[in-house]
């Protein structure tokens, strides 16, 4: 499996599926698995490496929201105590979820050595700057909505990291599956918690590259800023407006195309909400 990033307390794994990451943290006596992921040999991968280097480490998995690919990992890690949001973990649409992983197994002959649940939540995040120590490390917590209803910031000031789930990518444009407002509200949020956080220097997204400057990651909350703005002004379609121009700063994959065609549906549901 293809190691994106590692230094001696953080490495940052990248799946063949859609740049998924996969993060592993390690603190005094513990570490924490962030979003384990995606196919078989490369979840047995992840776990090889933490039992391996780390046998007597405490095991904890962060999961940054309920998308079917970030949970999909789950039942490699038995012994794990879990973390997630408050909307994680009261998901309605759980059986729904299991069934997209199902899907995906079937549709492509894939079996797996460990049973395929919806993870149980040991430790609920519940509000902004929600704070667990592990190990005399501070974790800190920040709901973000808006690509799914459940997701979670995470900063670790003494790491100088920041967990950032499926938001401010560089190779996607912002996705927005659950509303468009909130999701504006997460972009301000991280522009807060950039302002608020000066020691983070290393951003970690879902998919994509990691963000290894105060620049970039300033530059990825702009640019997601510009996009979102941008899905509410007119454009005829035109792959010479703005709207394209911005689309492709990210990459030239035509999928964007088709998640910004589902994103403009969403702005078009927050506009009748809001009124």
């Amino acid at each position: 499996m293809k190691t994106q990033y590692e230094s001696s307390k953080i490495v940052v794994f990248e799946s063949a599926l859609y740049r998924t990451t996969s993060t592993v943290i390690v603190l005094n006596n513990s570490v924490i698995i962030v979003d384990p992921n995606w196919l078989p040999h490369e979840i047995d991968y992840i776990r090889t490496f933490v039992t391996s280097n780390y046998p007597a480490h405490k095991q904890y998995i962060l999961f940054t929201h309920s998308d079917y690919d970030h949970i999909i990992g789950y039942g490699a890690f038995p012994d794990a105590t879990t973390f997630a949001s408050k909307a994680f973990h009261e998901n309605p649409e759980k059986s729904t979820i299991l069934q997209q992983i199902t899907e995906f197994d079937n549709e492509f002959y894939i079996s797996r050595p460990y049973k395929v649940t919806f993870p149980d939540i040991n430790i609920v995040i519940n509000e902004d700057y929600q704070t667990i120590t592990i190990d005399q490390t501070d974790l800190i917590f920040y709901l973000a909505d808006g690509h799914t209803n459940d997701g979670i910031f995470v900063c670790i000031p003494s790491l100088s990291v920041w967990i950032a789930g499926d938001y401010l990518s560089n190779i996607e444009i912002p996705i927005i599956e659950h509303n468009y407002s909130a999701y504006m509200n997460t972009i301000r949020k991280a522009a807060t918690i950039y302002e608020k956080h000066t020691d983070i220097s290393l951003l970690i997204t879902g998919h994509g590259d990691l963000a290894t400057n105060r620049d970039e990651i300033k530059k990825r909350i702009e640019l997601d800023m510009q996009y979102l703005q941008n899905l509410r002004l007119p454009t005829d379609g035109d792959e010479d407006s703005d709207a394209f121009k911005i689309i492709k700063t990210y990459s030239d994959n035509p999928n964007l195309i088709k998640a910004h065609e589902m994103n403009k549906i969403k702005v078009k549901a927050a506009d009748i909400t809001d009124k």
